[in-house]
């Protein structure tokens, strides 16, 4: 360990005094001089075309590689200008001095070339924080690889390790596996949205079943994904038995939650007892499944809010699913009248005006039952079926307005409760009796 580390100061040692003798030479200064005026001109000239091209509505018509390729071209035209004018400069040099004048300027010419290259390819990726990673870490790979310095910080880098049972961990180690598992879990991310589109297009397959095999695939491949880039870096598999001790406790101890979800989430979309699209009552929330995760349901109230309740909820607690099997809904409208009104009339009011709304299916007729002899009047129950439960609340609203209405019409008082007061001695020698309608 001593000796990497004096073999490290001594290269650091080394390229001090070589970029010393760089800095000497009157040479280095023309070449920086060379590149600041080419970096200006390239930005004045990239501002001036972006001042007249919109790169928004930049070849709209065109395919989407080529339009992908026209924008990452627009974008990239300071690179493009100073490129060109650096290979301009460094070519003039070339014949009118010796070629080792102007290495700086190839330099610069390569790492502006090796920069458009990588943002040309990195192009395809649409993940804009990714972008920006696989650019820049491509990018410092292609720069010292350009000045000869690729193998030393390599070296240097793995010359620092750290074993783990019968694993060697290393900087160098660390890299190579983020920049593999970074390109493995985006073509797998391909993979996957690919086959969810044509999972999603076989009418074969009832949603439940199309949410679990998206699951199963995505999930499938991320380990794919996870131990190919983990024999890329020369990592045996058996040597990540020291972490499953600890893995396992970490579940027994603060993962049984998201353990319990996720298996739960599987047993949901296995048994088909809810799906998207369905109407359900979890407890105190009612709306549409919009969206089945691996730890939690997306419940879409209607009113603009989303539950988001967890799968072990729906395994353990009382669901209400209302298109479980038929999604034909019996709608229950409670009501009373008083004693003088004539109660065969009231139902035939009452299944008439179900009858009549818009909702109500007619090969379904409703029914109307006196439900009770209560102390203020009587009690009836009409019940009617609709074809969907959404907006249920809406038709009984409306069927209770026009029960009103039609009461109203033929004399048919709604009963209110009556309070009798007796009020004894003082001015009122006798018992009152006092109708209070609430």
């Amino acid at each position: 360990m001593t000796m990497d580390l004096n073999d490290i100061i001594e290269y650091l040692r080394t390229v001090a005094r070589s970029v010393g003798a760089e800095i000497s030479s009157p040479f280095f200064y023309l070449q920086f001089g060379l590149i600041l005026t080419a970096a200006g001109i390239a930005l004045a000239s990239s501002a001036a075309l972006r001042s007249r091209i919109d790169a928004g509505s930049l070849a709209n018509r065109w395919p989407l590689p080529l339009r992908r390729l026209a924008h990452v071209t627009v974008e990239s035209f300071t690179t493009i200008v100073f490129a060109a004018l650096v290979i301009a400069a460094r070519i003039a040099m070339y014949h009118s001095t010796w070629p080792s004048r102007s290495y700086m300027l190839v330099v610069a010419a390569k790492l502006a070339l090796a920069w458009l290259v990588i943002r040309l390819m990195t192009s395809v990726i649409r993940n804009a924080t990714l972008v920006k990673l696989v650019s820049i870490t491509a990018w410092v790979i292609a720069a010292l690889s350009v000045i000869n310095q690729l193998d030393p910080a390599a070296d240097a880098l793995d010359s620092v390790s750290i074993v783990l049972g019968g694993l060697r961990l290393t900087p160098l180690l660390v890299i190579k596996l983020g920049l593999i598992l970074i390109a493995a879990l985006w073509l797998t991310n391909i993979a996957s949205n690919f086959a969810e589109s044509r999972i999603n297009q076989s009418a074969d397959l009832t949603p439940s079943i199309q949410v679990l095999l998206v699951k199963m695939i995505r999930m499938g491949l991320m380990v794919i994904a996870i131990a190919v880039a983990l024999s890329a870096v020369g990592i045996n598999l058996s040597a990540l038995a020291v972490f499953s001790g600890a893995v396992g406790v970490g579940v027994g101890i603060g993962l049984q939650k998201i353990v319990a979800n996720f298996i739960s989430g599987i047993i949901l979309l296995a048994d088909k007892s809810v799906k998207p699209g369905d109407l359900v009552t979890i407890g105190d929330s009612s709306g549409r499944i919009s969206a089945m995760k691996t730890r939690y349901i997306s419940v879409a109230a209607g009113d603009g809010r989303e539950f988001l309740i967890p799968n072990e909820d729906l395994v353990t607690q009382k669901v209400t699913n209302w298109t479980y099997t038929d999604k034909n809904t019996l709608v229950k409208v409670l009501f009373g009248t008083n004693y003088e009104s004539d109660p065969r009339r009231v139902c035939q009011l009452a299944i008439e005006i179900a009858s009549g709304a818009p909702r109500a299916i007619k090969s379904k007729p409703p029914g109307c039952i006196l439900t009770e002899f209560g102390e203020t009047g009587m009690k009836f129950s009409l019940t009617f079926w609709i074809a969907d439960p959404d907006g249920m609340d809406n038709v009984k609203s409306d069927v209770m307005l026009a029960l009103w209405e039609a009461f109203k019409r033929e004399g048919i008082r709604v009963p209110y409760p009556v309070r009798e007061l007796r009020v004894r001695g003082g001015a009122l020698p006798v018992d009152t009796t006092v109708e209070v309608s609430n």
